[in-house]
């Protein structure tokens, strides 16, 4: 039990080690490297979604021959509309372009901002604590190896994540510590959802290769959605893809290296 307590709280010290960053820069973070971090963070969340995810739910099911794909299809698809209507229940505003999106509020800028970071952490959550909750099981084809990977792959992510939403945030007159603060805070309910993916997998082990595919469905419509757009707004630049690259290499040797 303590490795999945430890593998859920991974990517939370990801999310808290990069919103620390607004400690130690003076500055906002520049355009270009704002867009280097998106596309870096889409490169991992795409080798992950495929890896870790999609891949495991398919050969769990490898014995129904050419049906093997369905749960992983209708899982994908059950994740794809899950985040399309938190992205339209939930307001949440998209820094980069300075939009706001979901439902009209009143909310402030600043808890538009953190709801925004906070709606594709959940998926993150959900696919570590699915990963961790088949190794658990024995559920699926996943190794205590191969579930670390995932977590060090989004919490690599995570870092630059944190530090995207806590310097924005210290720009916009917030000191410092509170800065810090919403920028954990906003990566707290990866290791709440995770523990709750944990627990219904245990309850529910025939689902788990609908919840490994839901995961993938859901991260993915993060990086289409939202992290694409941001790598490739304003001027033209190959930053975004050549991050996009290292991101999703670096997310693929981890899962190989380490599964």
């Amino acid at each position: 039990m303590n490795i999945i307590i430890v593998g859920l709280m991974i990517p939370f010290i990801g999310t808290a080690a990069g919103s620390a960053c607004v400690f130690f820069l003076k500055n906002n973070l520049k355009t270009e490297v704002e867009k280097a971090l998106s596309g870096f963070a889409a490169g991992v969340m795409v080798a992950a979604s495929i890896w870790s995810l999609i891949v495991p739910a398919i050969e769990q099911e490898a014995a129904k021959g050419r049906w093997a794909f369905l749960p992983a299809f209708i899982g994908f698809w059950l994740g794809i509309l899950f985040l399309l209507l938190l992205d339209h229940v939930i307001p949440h505003l998209h820094s980069s372009i300075n939009a706001v999106e979901g439902p009209k509020s009143h909310l402030t800028r600043t808890a538009m901002l953190v709801f925004a970071v906070t709606l594709h952490n959940i998926p993150e959550g959900m696919a570590v604590g699915v990963v961790y909750a088949g190794l658990l099981t024995k559920s699926a084809n996943i190794t205590a190896g191969g579930a670390l990977a995932l977590a060090l792959g989004i919490a690599i992510q995570n870092f630059p994540e944190g530090a995207i939403i806590s310097m924005p945030l210290f720009a916009e007159g917030k000191s410092k510590p509170k800065a810090f603060g919403l920028g954990v805070l906003s990566g707290a309910v990866e290791p709440i959802f995770g523990g709750l993916t944990v627990l219904m997998v245990g309850f529910i082990i025939p689902a788990m290769p609908y919840l490994l595919s839901f995961a993938a469905g859901a991260m993915l419509y993060v990086v289409v959605e939202e992290l694409i757009p941001e790598m490739s707004a304003g001027k033209h630049s190959n930053v975004g893809v050549l991050t996009f690259a290292l991101g999703f290499s670096i997310m693929m040797a981890l899962d190989v290296a380490l599964g």
